[in-house]
């Protein structure tokens, strides 16, 4: 009965310790976290401005592709079919 006892105290003692450096540590994760996305933002952000600067002036228009027209009825689901009601 006595090292029942110990088990359960041991695994509630190890729960309330993770838990506890889980709440420490979870504030130190989120700032790194966010210094890195802030990062990857930054240089995705950077590169796509400055290779849209030196490509385009300010103003112009560009446009990259057109649709076909054939694509309107690619996109037709099926064939309309007019019916009656029967009572």
């Amino acid at each position: 009965m006595i090292s029942f006892l110990k088990t359960i105290l041991i695994v509630l003692l190890i729960y309330f310790g993770l838990k506890f450096l889980f709440r420490l540590a979870t504030p130190y994760l989120m700032r790194y976290i966010s210094k890195k996305a802030n990062q990857k933002f930054e240089e995705f952000f950077n590169t796509n401005s400055t290779a849209a600067s030196h490509q385009q002036r300010e103003g112009d228009i560009s446009i990259d592709k057109m649709p076909s027209r054939n694509s309107r009825t690619a996109n037709k689901v099926g064939e309309y079919v007019d019916y009656e009601e029967v009572e």
